[in-house]
This record gives structure tokens, C-alpha cells and sequence, in this order.
């Protein structure tokens, strides 16, 4: 998708559009005022007290018709500037320009943009004529509280494209609607994988059968990796003593984003948190017991429960909300082992990449901001050794990268995989961090060759990140077609006249079941044309009909999600392909 704030031409040609958006209000609302219209990433809005009216859908239409009428008269938007006090007088009964006005410095002078019989107040720039404004598009409304204070009124907040030709706003309009159609949250909704409520609380998802099915397969999926690379799987509470995160910095640096402490009532000198992460909890448990310099690399990993107070204006569906899970572990190693460790690491990244079939991601090497070191703790030597150590390896493994200053997590450097969305959108899906800090605060040890007790280093690192952001990502990428082995119902098995051929189908879902493949029966008395268009709405990837011939000859005839082509095989012959399709996981 189309950044418009990226494209200085573009900018400018949004930004006039949303003065010629204006115009046309202040022509069917006289007593409209402006607040701010700015360009954004995905085009412009502007902020507006219709008093006591509001913005509907149909409003919508008709400020587009008069936005036409403008841009066709093709007045020019003029500039010209005025002094601070005179603005003031011009301006006295708007109270949101007085505002912007009062900003300004005593002796500026302020720039005005005049468009036919509109004129209002801005830096500019903008494009000659309104009639270079004529591909356009109003996309939708909404609220928004002036200055962003929910103390203050409510004003219409309406969003707009524009573009240089009726083509480019065309394509970009088709690209939006393919992204309503990718959109995670509607494809939950629609295939009954994850729901919300109020009642519950925000940013708090709960996972219907349909998808917990998708998270447990991943889960299995990435535990399965794991154990093939040495990994150890443990368990910890998703609560813990506000001691942990004190110790650990956490508290420090990180309290903003926990939510609120809960005293314990009969110990006030204690208080429990939920947790954020869980390192410290592996820092606990790897410290449990004396290491020798031959156990190490110890490899923990769980998949965990974790809570992060986000605000409630970046809650997004499931890739951003308050309770996720995440995949996580951390590596205890000695330092000759960290190279080795994190191309391990590296390589499991890409494999894992490679069964989804991810090809546009790129390697971020997230640094210290060396501006703003107070936000990071531990000592400067540390962050520069450890910050090499990670830049070295991704030379070494010839990854292509690049380096971005302020990214690091607070107590150590981090490789980010940025993975591009079908939305277009960068998301991290995968970490690796190296941390010198932790095991100082939580003093770990381990015994050297040589009998002394020496520091390891760990490293943390998340393959499929959080779970949840994850499914939002395959979800919003596959339009929720997801491949046969993680699709939550793989198989429907649909007689043809259920009177007559619902024991057959009964069995071959019984049999395929009975392998381990999630199928199903639909046996409800509606025409087959219907059942067979269900299961395509509902993204099943196999539909298996079966009739008279199939029940006589113990065949079944298989139709693939999204073609039209029907195969006849034998039952047998079926459950062989079927099984080796998912064991590939295609």
C-alpha cells in the first residue's frame, strides 16, 4: 500500500484536496470550523465541528458532489500571509484557529491559502488550482476529541485519497479493497476463529474452537523445531512478585507497559504483577541449579502466556493486544559459543520462513540510541561489544541488513526480521537478542573448564514471535486460506442426497479422523449446491462428495478449495495423499 506521506508531490496533492474537502463542508455547513487536516500514510482527513450535526455514510456522498462542483469551477488557491494580530481579528470567532494562531510566535507572519470564497490557514504547500484535486475519494468518518483529550469535544474526523489520474485512484482504491478483505479481524469474524467483548475487557482475545485449532497446531509445529535443535520445554505462572521485575529492570523500564501491581492483601510488603515476558523467569530457572561449561548451551523455551498494558488506541485485533503468547526461549551459552548459537538461531528463522513460504523479509540490526542512553541500562563497553558480536555474525552468514538506532530492547542489541504484510505493512515477526545485562543482575554462573565460575551470556529469541500476531499476519497474507495441514477443518465430507449417503460419508470422515485429519460431516437437509458453496465460504480446503458410485466402488470425489475440478480415486488412494500432503505441510 501507498504511503502518502512519503511522496512530497503526492503529500501536496492530498493535503490541497483536504482544503478543497473544506470548501465544499463550509458550503453545506456554514457554521462548520476546522480544527487540523494533515497527510497521513493512508491519505488525509481533516477535523471538523459541524456543531450540533454529525457525519453519515450518505453525508459522505454529498460533500463528494460538492467537492466536484468545486474542483470543476477550478478556482486557483492563493497564498498570502497576514500578521498574528490580524489573523487573530480574522479569525476571532473560530476558537480552534485562535488556538492554532496563539501557537505562533508574537511577530510571525502567517501563511493563508484562499480558494474561491474559502480561505484558511496553513503552511502549505499546495497545488495551484482545486481542479488538479479532481481524483478523489472520500473513504470514511469517525470521531476524534479535539487535541486528542477525551475532555474535550468530539469533532468529525473525515478521511480522503487523492490522486494525480482517475487510474492511479482506481488501483488504489481496488488495493483497498483487497486489504478490507485481508483484514484479520474481519476473516475472524467470518471463519469463528477469535472474538471480543467488552464485558471481557479490551485487547483481551478469546479463541473459539476454529482457532484454537490454528494455535495449537502452530504450537506444536514450532515445540516439534525446537526439539530437533537441542531445546528443553519448560512452564512458569503467567504472575509473579514485583521482586522478579525489580531485579531484572523490567520494573525500571518497563512499568508503563505492565499492568497495575495487585497487593498482596495479607503481605503488604508484597505485590504481584502479570507478566510482560518471561525471561526472568528463565533467568530464575537456569539459575536453580550449578552449570558446568559442558552443559552449556542450555536452550530453554515455553510458550507463554504474556500481558502488556498497551494503550487502547493501538489495540489492533490480535497483532496488538493486551494478553498474546508468545513463543519464546533463551539460550545460556558461554561467549565462544555466541556466533554459533545465534546462526543456529538464524538458520532456524529461515527454515521456518521456508514452510510458509515467506519470501519479503529483510534483517534489521536494532541498536542502542547512543542520544538517549538513559533509556538502556548496563555498562558501555557491554553494549558496544555486544552490538559488534551481532553485527559480525550477520556479515559472517552474508545476510543482507540494516542498522536502525533506537530499536534495541533495553537491556541489549536485537537482530528484528521485518517481514512485509500483503498489507504492506513491516511487521517483526522474529527476534534475536543478546543480552550481557541479565545474567549480571540475576548473577548466573556457570563452572569453567578451569574451575572458576564465570558469566554466561544468553540469548533471547522468538521465531513465530507472538502467536497471535502471527495468525494475524498468515491470515491477512493467505485471505484465511490456509494450507491443508494448519487449516482448523480440513476436510468436509458432503453426501450427495443425505438420506441415501450419509453412513458412507460417515465413515470416510470416521476413517480420516481416525488418522489424525480433522473432518467433518455435512449431512443437513439442503441442496448440494448449497453445502458445496458453505464450504467454500467457510475455506475448507478439501471437500469430499460422495453418491451411489463412490459408496459402491469405495471411492470418494474430491473438489479443492477454489477450483472446479473434480478428482475420483479411491478411498485409499485418497487417505495416502491426503497424509503425505500434510506431513510436507503444503
Amino acid at each position: 500500500m501507498i504511503n502518502f506521506t512519503e511522496d512530497e508531490n503526492l503529500a501536496t496533492l492530498n493535503h490541497s484536496c483536504a482544503h478543497m474537502m473544506a470548501h465544499a463542508i463550509k458550503h453545506i455547513w456554514p457554521q462548520a470550523m476546522f480544527w487540523v487536516g494533515p497527510v497521513v500514510e493512508e491519505g488525509f482527513y481533516y477535523d471538523v465541528d459541524l456543531g450540533d450535526a454529525t457525519v453519515s455514510d450518505d453525508d459522505l456522498a454529498k460533500i463528494e458532489k460538492e467537492m466536484k462542483k468545486i474542483a470543476k469551477d477550478g478556482k486557483r488557491i492563493v497564498r498570502h500571509e497576514i500578521s498574528r494580530d490580524e489573523a487573530l481579528k480574522q479569525f476571532s470567532d473560530d476558537p480552534y484557529k485562535i488556538d492554532l494562531i496563539q501557537r505562533m510566535p508574537a511577530d510571525t507572519n502567517i501563511s493563508m491559502y484562499t480558494q474561491g470564497d474559502y480561505t484558511d490557514l496553513c503552511r502549505g504547500p499546495h497545488v495551484d488550482n482545486e481542479k488538479l484535486c479532481r481524483y478523489f475519494k472520500l473513504i470514511k468518518h469517525s470521531g476524534a476529541y479535539w487535541k486528542a483529550d477525551k475532555n474535550n469535544k468530539v469533532l468529525q474526523r473525515i478521511y480522503g485519497v487523492c490522486f494525480p489520474s482517475q487510474e492511479e485512484l482506481d488501483n488504489y482504491l481496488a488495493e483497498l479493497e483487497d486489504a478490507k478483505a485481508r483484514d484479520h479481524r474481519k476473516l475472524g469474524k467470518e471463519l469463528e476463529l477469535f472474538i471480543f467483548s467488552d464485558i471481557v475487557g479490551a485487547g483481551l482475545p478469546m479463541y473459539l474452537p476454529n482457532g484454537f485449532t490454528i494455535r495449537r497446531a502452530l504450537s506444536d509445529y514450532i515445540m516439534d523445531k525446537e526439539l530437533e535443535q537441542g531445546y528443553v520445554h519448560v512452564a512458569t505462572p503467567s504472575v509473579a512478585n514485583t521482586k522478579l521485575y525489580k531485579i531484572s529492570g523490567h520494573w525500571d523500564h518497563y512499568k508503563d507497559d505492565m499492568f497495575p501491581a495487585m497487593q498482596d492483601r495479607r503481605d503488604p510488603d508484597n505485590a504481584y504483577v502479570l507478566r510482560p515476558m518471561n525471561c526472568p523467569e528463565h533467568m530464575v530457572m537456569f539459575k536453580s541449579k550449578l552449570h558446568s561449561y559442558r552443559d552449556l548451551p542450555v536452550r530453554i523455551a515455553e510458550v507463554a502466556n504474556d500481558f502488556r498494558f498497551e494503550a487502547s488506541g493501538a489495540l489492533t485485533g490480535i497483532e496488538r493486544a493486551r494478553a498474546f503468547t508468545q513463543n519464546d526461549s533463551h539460550i545460556f551459552c558461554r561467549p565462544d559459543q555466541i556466533g554459533e548459537e545465534i546462526k543456529n538461531v538464524t538458520k532456524l528463522i529461515l527454515d521456518v520462513y521456508h514452510d510458509f513460504g515467506f519470501e519479503k523479509y529483510s534483517f534489521r540490526l536494532s541498536l542502542r540510541d547512543p542520544n538517549n542512553k538513559e533509556k538502556y541500562f548496563g555498562h558501555d563497553d557491554l553494549w558496544v561489544k555486544s552490538e559488534s558480536e551481532l553485527r559480525e555474525v550477520l556479515k559472517e552468514m552474508k545476510v543482507p541488513y540494516y542498522e536502525a538506532e533506537g530499536e534495541a530492547a533495553f537491556y541489549g542489541p536485537k537482530i528484528d526480521v521485518q517481514v512485509k504484510s500483503a498489507l504492506g505493512h513491516d511487521v517483526t515477526l522474529s527476534t534475536i537478542q543478546l543480552d550481557y545485562q541479565l545474567p549480571e543482575r540475576f548473577e548466573l554462573e556457570y563452572v569453567d573448564n578451569d574451575g572458576t565460575k564465570k558469566r554466561p551470556v544468553v540469548i533471547h529469541r522468538a521465531i513465530l514471535g507472538s502467536l497471535d500476531r502471527f495468525i494475524a499476519f498468515l491470515l491477512e497474507e493467505t485471505k484465511g486460506i490456509l494450507p491443508l495441514w494448519l487449516a482448523p477443518k480440513q476436510a468436509v465430507v458432503i453426501p450427495v442426497a443425505p438420506d441415501a449417503h450419509t453412513e458412507y460419508a460417515k465413515k470416510i470422515a470416521s476413517e480420516l479422523k481416525a488418522m489424525g485429519i480433522r473432518a467433518s460431516v455435512d449431512d443437513r437437509n439442503e441442496k448440494l449446491g448449497y453445502r458445496i458453496r458453505e464450504a467454500q465460504t467457510k475455506k475448507i480446503p478439501v471437500e469430499i462428495v460422495v453418491g451411489d458410485g463412490e459408496a459402491a466402488n469405495s471411492s470418494v470425489t474430491i473438489r479443492r478449495y477454489g477450483s472446479k475440478e473434480q478428482k475420483q480415486m479411491s478411498a485409499e488412494d485418497f487417505y495416502r495423499e491426503i497424509r503425505e500432503e500434510i506431513r510436507l505441510r503444503k
